[in-house]
């Protein structure tokens, strides 16, 4: 009797097969299988992963006994049948990240997710010896979310080649984007895995304009082939996000009605249904449309993300609100201490609020691009932040507490209010009267935390260090 394997929930179960390698397997083979959990049929894409090679993976979300059959057009390949059975998960492990609560996030398995995302574009085409580097500086860091992209990039301080290409062929004679390179993907696939260790989200940018080997402008049927690639490969990953594009409004080769397509054929193909977002530039896409999870937004402004929050009705992620550095370009070169300030109140207001780095570098190893090691003074009191929210209820709103002080908290209970950049000598407080609460006074900046003297109930005063960038908490006794 054959023994059934055992999959740990939210692992990945993959089913390999030998089959034609003749021709062009990419396009001319498809497969697919079907896995049943009692009366559930979950259908899932498939792969060519080179060499005669073909692959379906599978993340079950269920615990029990799970059976799957393959269909292929390929007969050696069609009608594979088989079972396993899922079991407890990892300790580490709480399966994918979804919205919860309309405006927050939450694990699978109902953990608590307070994305504290940093940007590191194309770490993962850097070689061994710096993406060895940027995942040590990952594992010592707050940041639980990265921003990364597919496809490799060409722009101001990234004029390198990449170690892989995403398909066959060469820089010089052009690439067929009809073949797909396993060695490319399986290294993208290692480094979610490392990435995935370490408890930290890899938010996957499928498209972006910085390109000079013509992946941003490959033509519809070639971008439809490659969205069907990428969720079947990477579906089965519980640490993926599906960000489609970064600024997806400077690539005028492709519409709007392009950027509908490619989500709904990634929220047809992907069982897990990870999360999906896209990032502009200038222009905003329709947050708002049914199959974007959350709004990932570029602007400067965090005043505005309780408007935003309202607009949508979705998790607001200011994944870029410039970054802390020197370079001459004005996105990439405010301070830590204003960088911090926009965290704060981001948070303040009921968002979230993404980190990125940019100081120059004799050999043009930015954080923001390539990763490596972090120079700024705002990751650890980032950290702090992360600290104070990880303790603080999950799922607070904005409220009101005090006048001129993003506030949010669950109202009679908690409160976390940011005074902003003034640095006031006492704020009135606006508390029920028939409570008492504690106040705590917290630096953002200098990452202390003052417990005031006394409690307080009702319309009360709270004595201040006349600094900027304080905030308050403000919980019951």
């Amino acid at each position: 009797m054959t023994e059934i394997a055992q999959i740990r929930q939210w692992d990945m179960f993959e089913i390999e097969l030998s089959g034609p390698d003749d021709g062009n397997p990419f396009v001319d083979v498809a497969i697919s299988a079907e896995f049943r959990f009692k009366n559930r049929a979950v259908p899932v894409d498939g792969f060519y992963d080179g060499q005669g090679r073909y692959k379906v993976r599978f993340m079950p979300d269920e615990i029990g006994s799970w059976r799957f059959t393959t269909m292929s057009s390929a007969p050696q390949l069609d009608g594979q049948s088989g079972e396993f059975l899922c079991v407890e998960p990892r300790e580490t492990s709480h399966g994918p990240v979804r919205v919860t609560q309309d405006h927050h996030f939450v694990y699978a398995d109902g953990t608590p997710y307070w994305p504290i995302g940093t940007t590191c574009y194309v770490w993962n085409h850097q070689g061994d010896t710096l993406e060895e580097q940027t995942l040590t500086t990952l594992k010592e860091s707050a940041f639980n979310k990265i921003r990364m992209c597919v496809f490799p990039k060409d722009y101001d301080f990234n004029k390198n080649e990449p170690c892989l290409y995403p398909y066959e062929g060469s820089v010089d004679e052009g690439f067929d984007f009809t073949r797909f390179n396993p060695a490319f993907f399986a290294h993208l696939e290692q480094r979610i895995n490392d990435l995935q260790a370490l408890g930290i989200e890899a938010d996957l940018i499928l498209f972006h304009p910085y390109d000079r080997w013509g992946f941003s402008d490959m033509g519809a049927e070639a971008d439809n082939r490659y969205l069907r690639y990428v969720t079947a490969r990477l579906a089965s990953f519980p640490n993926v996000w599906w960000s489609f594009a970064n600024e997806y409004d400077l690539m005028k080769g492709k519409s709007l009605n392009d950027w509908d397509r490619f989500f709904r054929i990634v929220q047809e193909h992907d069982p897990a249904q990870h999360l999906r977002s896209i990032h502009n530039c200038r222009g905003f896409y329709d947050h708002g449309k049914p199959w974007v999870t959350h709004s990932s937004i570029q602007h400067a402004d965090l005043g505005r993300v309780r408007e935003w929050r309202n607009t949508y009705g979705k998790p607001v992620v200011v994944d870029e609100c410039c970054y802390e550095g020197n370079i001459p370009h004005g996105w990439g070169n405010i301070s830590a201490r204003e960088l911090v300030h926009r965290f704060w109140l981001g948070t303040a207001q009921g968002g979230y609020v993404g980190h990125g780095e940019t100081y120059c570098h004799p050999e043009d190893i930015l954080w923001w691009s390539k990763g490596g090691i972090l120079h700024g003074d705002s990751p650890t009191r980032i950290a702090f932040l992360r600290e104070i929210l990880e303790a603080a209820p999950h799922g607070m709103t904005p409220v009101e507490l005090v006048r001129n002080a993003d506030t949010i908290g669950q109202p009679g209970e908690f409160y976390l209010a940011y005074l902003g950049a003034t640095q006031p000598s006492y704020k009135v407080l606006a508390l029920p009267d028939d409570k008492e609460f504690e106040v705590e006074i917290i630096d953002a900046w200098a990452m202390t935390v003052t417990k005031a003297p006394g409690r307080y109930s009702g319309q009360t005063r709270v004595d201040l260090p006349s600094r900027p960038h304080l905030a308050l908490l403000v919980s019951r006794v």
